[in-house]
Formats: C-alpha cells, structure tokens, sequence
C-alpha cells in the first residue's frame, strides 16, 4: 500500500468514525435514500445531514442520483457495501470468544 493510499484510506475510517456519519451510510444499505428521508430516519436535521453527505460523497463512500429535484444517496459499490455489512456483522455476533478469553480459556 502506497503512502498516499494509506492517507486516503485512513480519512476513510476517520469520516466513519463519527457515529451518525456511519448511521446515514448504514440507512443507504438497503434502498437509496433522499437527505429528508435520512434525516427523518436518524433524527438529525436536514442540514446536518447534507454536511455528512457532503463528505461522505467526496471520500466515495456514498454517491448520489438526482431524481427530478430529489438527490437519492446509496453506497457506490459492492466494496463499501461488504465492508459496512461484515463490520455490523461482526459488532453484532455474539462475544463468546472474548469471555473465554477474559476468563483465562482457551477459546
């Protein structure tokens, strides 16, 4: 991995690092979502929302589709897309391993 990869790449977890950044991606996993929708759906203000997606489209993270006067927002491709899925996946699986290990067994 190049240098300047590792930047863009690192700017990437950083802009998911902030929880409703992540929330409005996670809401685009499913269908295309207009900025009032997600808004609604996430309980955040329209303009809060349209800065997150600011950023997130211009780190490639969402795109967005006009629709006569509506923008609808989904995930690019199927990179981001079996990224978020297998992270949610995996902050959702059950934590045996972990508790065997904090309780000195082998897992």
């Amino acid at each position: 991995m190049t240098a300047d990869h590792a930047t863009e790449l690192g700017e990437m977890f950083r802009l998911l690092g902030d929880p409703n950044r992540l929330r409005i991606v996670a809401s685009c996993l499913s269908q295309p979502m207009s900025v009032g929708d997600i808004a609604d759906t996430l309980d955040l203000s329209p303009s809060l929302t349209s800065h997150h997606l600011r950023l997130l489209r211009s780190a490639r993270l969402l795109k967005g589709t006009r629709h006569g006067k509506q923008v609808f927002y989904d995930l690019p491709d199927c990179h981001v897309r079996q990224m978020l899925t297998n992270m949610i996946e995996h902050v959702t699986e059950p934590h045996d391993v972990d508790e065997a290990i904090t309780e000195g067994e082998d897992p």
